[in-house]
């Protein structure tokens, strides 16, 4: 699989250069994403611009990723979706559990209101 990626302050943007995921190679981009959460930048802003197709069980994968990503106070955001790809996501009932947004930029502003969010959650647990 191959993928590109962009390693900024708060998040790695990853592309997928592919233009189709199945479940197969879902496991290259757990090998690749996955030790993300033990680094000081854990965040992860996922790019599918390139994807025309994505089988269900890959689908299905991602979304358990992003859980993952998730339960080590982490973020994952997918954006840049083709329409086919997010109408499958969508017939499938996946579209709702995964946090999706039309561009990248937008995905950066998820992953920044999350930070300050888990920030102040932090700060409250300290507080009480």
């Amino acid at each position: 699989m191959e993928v590109k990626i962009d390693t900024r302050e708060k998040f790695h943007a990853i592309t997928i250069q592919e233009a189709s995921i199945a479940a197969n190679m879902t496991e290259k981009l757990e090998k690749c994403l996955l030790p993300l959460l033990q680094t000081d930048v854990k965040n992860v802003v996922l790019n599918l611009r390139d994807i025309q197709n994505i089988d269900n069980a890959a689908a299905g994968r991602l979304v358990q990723l992003q859980q993952i990503f998730y339960e080590n106070n982490a973020s994952f955001v997918i954006c840049e979706l083709q329409k086919q790809v997010e109408e499958s996501l969508d017939k499938d009932n996946l579209l709702e559990l995964i946090n999706v947004t039309p561009t990248e930029s937008e995905a950066w502003d998820i992953v920044q209101m999350e930070e300050i969010e888990r920030e102040l959650m932090d700060g409250e647990e300290f507080s009480n």
